[in-house]
């Protein structure tokens, strides 16, 4: 197996480097939502608590599939801090549709990953599915508590930011296994 090339290391790359753009958008919303919606504090708080869960999950399995931390951790700590911040600034409504957005990209993407390591790695399937049920779960609180229409383009242009850090953390990979397992 090349080191890093295969797909386990792949899925694991880009799943990490999310969870660690995730710590900081949770983080900076943590800081700005002290004022600005202080209603959100007891979810972002939990949901802080499962990424940095999730980001430890994934960098356990990495050795076993020979797979190193995405090159561009950088990027999503950078975007996922800005991100964080200035949803945070915008308030309750701009938190709630960031975490939506967010959320829901990376939800099509982990479903594809884990019909792809169905009957291929088993071990990497079940730590894939057991996120994804907390993530779930921040994609219905999300919807379950937002007041208005508002903030739709938000939730497009976070959508489009998410898909294009995923594509470029797996090197157009995320788009070849979607195919693939479409066909």
């Amino acid at each position: 197996m090349a080191l890093n090339r295969s797909i386990p290391a792949r899925i694991l790359r880009v799943n990490h480097g999310g969870e660690h753009g995730a710590i900081l958008i949770y983080s900076a919303q943590i800081f700005a939502a002290r004022v600005r919606a202080p209603d959100l504090l007891p979810f972002l708080t939990e949901a802080l608590s499962h990424e940095r869960t999730h980001r430890a999950r994934f960098r356990a399995l990495m050795p076993d599939r020979e797979a190193k931390p995405c090159r561009m951790m950088w990027i999503w700590a950078v975007g996922g801090g800005i991100l964080g911040l200035v949803t945070g600034l915008l308030g309750r409504e701009a938190i709630l549709a960031c975490t939506q957005a967010v959320e829901e990209t990376v939800h099509r993407h982990l479903d594809d990953q884990i019909r792809w390591a169905t009957g291929r790695d088993d071990a990497l399937r079940q730590v894939i599915e057991d996120i994804r049920i907390e993530e779930m779960s921040h994609i219905r609180y999300a919807t379950d508590n937002r007041g208005g229409a508002g903030f739709g383009w938000l939730e497009a242009v976070i959508s489009a930011a998410t898909e294009a850090l995923i594509w470029l953390s797996t090197r157009g990979d995320s788009v070849r296994l979607a195919r693939q397992l479409g066909a």
